[in-house]
């Protein structure tokens, strides 16, 4: 068996602009995810203490 062409760049039906976008979308909703529970946790800070 040839090991040296990895399958998943050269199989068929592999969208990678869908990819491309899913996972910015990712990235995306992990950055603001990250801000809000940021954002919460100041809030808290200031009015809870």
């Amino acid at each position: 068996m040839d090991h040296s062409e990895v399958a998943y760049t050269t199989a068929d039906g592999n969208d990678y602009p869908a990819h491309e976008a899913t996972y910015e979308g990712f990235l995306k909703m992990t950055t603001w995810g990250t801000a809000v529970v940021i954002g919460i946790l100041v809030l808290m800070a200031i009015f809870l203490t």
